[in-house]
């Protein structure tokens, strides 16, 4: 069984900071990428930020300059440093992962996904 738990989110004023961390765990063979999402009321999930085992990254246009993602291999565990906020980026975060399982029947990818905490920008 695998389980994302994330942490970290809250009630910040605009121009503050937040970290959120997610840890993964269970029978993981290797983390292919992970990555944080979000979902704001009445809009679709769209992606923030993702981290290739390699450590390549990607950010969606509104938060490049200002949140940071980085992930420790060792402990399955990525970050999202989020600096500058602003109301625009109050929402749920999710954190995902793709990940590879080691079974009896051999190994296989799967997506999976946190359960979401919340960040909310207000004054």
């Amino acid at each position: 069984q695998v389980q994302l738990v994330e942490s970290g989110g809250g009630l910040v004023q605009p121009g503050g900071s937040l970290r959120l961390s997610c840890a993964a765990s269970g029978n993981i063979f290797s983390i292919n990428v992970m990555g944080w999402y979000r979902q704001a009321p009445g809009k679709q999930r769209e992606l923030v930020a993702t981290i290739t085992s390699g450590g390549s990254t990607n950010y969606e246009d509104s938060v490049k300059g200002r949140f940071t993602i980085s992930r420790d291999n060792a402990k399955n565990t990525v970050s999202l440093q989020m600096n500058s906020l602003k109301p625009e980026d109050t929402a749920v975060y999710y954190c995902n992962a793709i990940l590879t399982l080691q079974r009896l029947t051999g190994r296989s990818t799967y997506s999976y996904w946190g359960q979401g905490t919340q960040v909310s920008v207000s004054s």
